[in-house]
């Protein structure tokens, strides 16, 4: 079978709070339909935290959406009303400390996360 893309796909990972679930999957969305493989949250971390059985599960959670940002291309963050919470402000200043490039639903000054 013959591939439809002359070179390999762009990678999109997405970040942001898991409470923006439901945006993400759209934008999720939007991007595979237009070629793009995307790789977000697989879990709502919120309600791992919550969860005095889950919390164990958080650093790994965190360090696993490291990994899917050092496998992507670039970052979309998810950032309605220019929300930022705490996971998020440590993905992009990791992202930006591998020289990812970042982009994002609300501007955001990346100077704030050097």
């Amino acid at each position: 079978m013959k591939s439809i893309f002359n070179k390999a796909p762009i990678i999109t990972c997405i970040c942001g709070s898991g409470r923006f679930l439901g945006l993400m999957r759209q934008v999720a969305e939007k991007c595979t339909l237009s070629g793009e493989i995307v790789l977000m949250i697989g879990i709502n971390k919120k309600d791992f935290a919550r969860s005095s059985e889950l919390k164990k599960y958080k650093p790994m959670l965190d360090e696993l959406h490291k990994k899917k940002i050092q496998m992507c291309d670039h970052v979309y963050i998810i950032n309605p009303s220019g929300y930022i919470g705490e996971s998020t402000s440590s993905e992009i200043r990791y992202a930006i400390s591998i020289n990812k490039e970042i982009y994002s639903l609300e501007p955001i000054d990346l100077n704030l996360y050097s």
